[in-house]
């Protein structure tokens, strides 16, 4: 497998660890719940972990801009379906235009080391 394959497969990991995290953020109740803290701390190590891995063949900027992009969208979307929490027409074209942002500089940017 390619090495520009293996980190993107590693910043996939570290998008689905920052969600995730971000969960369990929202279950711990501003930390006062133990094991809801626990597993958000372990989700986040994850994520920063898996992060530095995908840096070994993609550039900090495209890296961060793709983990930090989708996992708003992401985010939004566990908001929405698991904690019921509803998004209004400027937050979707918000969520629009950063899909729109991580699909441009995965087409068009020589940058991201296609």
């Amino acid at each position: 497998m390619s090495p520009l394959v293996t980190s993107y497969i590693a910043l996939f990991a570290a998008i689905v660890s920052e969600v995730v995290g971000s969960a369990f953020l929202q279950r711990s109740e501003q930390f006062t719940k133990l094991v809801p803290t626990a597993i958000m701390a372990i989700f986040y190590i994850a994520s920063f972990y898996f992060l530095s891995l995908a840096l070994r063949s993609l550039p900090l900027g495209i890296a961060y801009a793709i983990w930090a992009g989708l996992g708003i969208v992401l985010t939004a979307a566990v908001s929405l379906v698991i904690f019921k929490q509803s998004l209004d027409i400027a937050a979707m074209i918000g969520i629009g235009l950063i899909i729109a942002g991580v699909v441009v500089m995965n087409v068009f940017s020589q940058t991201a080391g296609h």
